[in-house]
């Protein structure tokens, strides 16, 4: 799918790929805003869930540091959470919220399901199938642990991180939306973070990795948090109709 060259660069150069993909996930993320209105976000959400989900357990290299993938997409989540909050309000951010977190389970549900199914034995098929039955197995087969810990770092940073943009936003009279955009999400991340590490990471790995895992990233997130700022203003000053394709 993508060019061999374009590869290549790229596995030359694993920090520019990381920023590549941050910019395109938020820039993917405006444009799901821009055409589709408070539903594009909500999709938005509900996919990178999916996303940081399916790829969290990948553990990659960025600057030097082991961090897990799922970081790029799980962090715009809350991005999209504070556009909601901000242009359309708290109620229908937390609904987006829920809305993610039922999406979720389902599919936590499904994927489960679809492991029961055994490969085809077929003479023409059978080796391929049980090649694509293990790689199957490797992503989806979702341990108890991966699904409290996920589900509940979730729905609880979630949650917080929509009350506490409002009560910042209250608190400074809807003046200086950085702060609330940046406080709100480092506060919440780092309340995910500490769930996911301890819960997902502690007991596959050593409690000391758990931790240096999570510091390390908690540190991209805030990163992220403060990389954001400039796309939720550009954001903010869209007059965007609630569902139309339409932009206003």
């Amino acid at each position: 799918m993508i060019p061999q060259s374009i590869v290549d660069f790229f596995h030359a150069n694993q920090n520019v790929l990381w920023l590549t993909t941050l910019i395109l996930d938020l820039s993917l993320t405006l444009v799901m805003y821009r055409v589709f209105g408070r539903i594009g976000l909500t999709v938005a959400i509900v996919l990178a869930i999916l996303l940081a989900n399916l790829q969290g357990p990948k553990l990659t290299e960025i600057f030097g540091m082991e961090t897990s993938l799922g970081v790029i997409f799980y962090s715009t989540i809350f991005f999209a959470t504070d556009v909601l909050s901000e242009k359309y309000g708290r109620q229908v951010a937390g609904k987006a919220v829920l809305m993610g977190f039922g999406v979720s389970v389902i599919a936590v549900l499904m994927m489960s399901m679809s492991l029961l199914y055994l490969p085809s034995t077929q003479p023409n098929t059978a080796e391929f199938s049980l090649e694509i039955h293990q790689a199957f197995e490797s992503i989806l087969d979702f341990t108890p642990r991966f699904v409290a810990g996920s589900l509940l770092a979730y729905l609880i940073s979630q949650s917080f991180d929509v009350w506490l943009f409002h009560k910042i936003k209250s608190y400074t009279g809807g003046q200086h939306l950085w702060i609330r955009n940046n406080l709100s999400t480092m506060t919440s991340q780092a309340l995910d973070t500490t769930i996911y590490s301890l819960v997902v990471w502690w007991g596959v790995v050593d409690l000391t990795t758990a931790i240096e895992l999570g510091l390390v990233k908690y540190g991209f997130k805030i990163f992220i948090a403060a990389f954001d700022t400039p796309f939720i203003y550009w954001a903010r000053s869209w007059n965007v109709p609630l569902t139309s394709g339409k932009t206003g």
